[in-house]
């Protein structure tokens, strides 16, 4: 606002006993605008973009091959291009609904387990007491009375969500004090 009474006031006082508007007073001292050439307009999304000559052409060519040729030139661009062969789907095929056999297999065998369940499936009641004390030490924040419910309510998880390793030593550890112990 104060650029403009910079420009508006030496006009004014200029032409005062003219009356003048404020855009004529604008368009005088606007600066001319440069002009730039050479500029293409995008069609608009809705109107098909023009093709090249060379691309017309080309179009033209290959809608007039038969399906033979079609299949040559499909085959030698690949060659040429050093494109994979990509496997054809029928129609209607939904991804992963009739997978075959052999890549459910292949899909089983690379999936690793990384994570076990341990269970006690049952004890010697013989062993019942050394079982309670060995879980209560294996499993933290587990007193005597908790470790005796958990083992007499086998079969029970002990511990999920574990690597292998522990998995194991639990295992090992209370199979020698008459815990019978399932890894899943």
């Amino acid at each position: 606002m104060q650029s403009l009474r910079v420009l508006v006031r030496p006009s004014l006082r200029k032409n005062w006993s003219k009356k003048l508007s404020l855009s004529s007073i604008l368009s005088q001292n606007a600066e001319p605008q440069p002009k730039i050439e050479n500029i293409t307009i995008p069609p608009p999304s809705n109107v098909d973009k023009p093709l090249s000559p060379k691309i017309e052409q080309l179009v033209t060519a290959i809608s007039n091959l038969t399906l033979i040729e079609v299949s040559e030139l499909s085959g030698g661009l690949k060659k040429r291009l050093n494109l994979p062969d990509a496997p054809m789907m029928p129609v209607g095929f939904a991804p992963g609904a009739g997978a075959p056999a052999e890549e459910e297999e292949e899909e089983v065998a690379q999936k690793v387990k990384s994570s076990y369940t341990v269970k006690l499936m049952k004890f010697d009641e013989k062993q019942k007491v050394p079982l309670i004390k060995e879980v209560k030490a294996q499993i933290e924040g587990m007193n005597l009375v908790q470790a005796k419910k958990f083992v007499e309510s086998a079969p029970a998880v002990l511990k999920s969500d574990i690597s292998k390793e522990e998995a194991e030593k639990l295992k090992e550890a209370l199979t020698k004090v008459g815990g019978e112990i399932v890894i899943d």
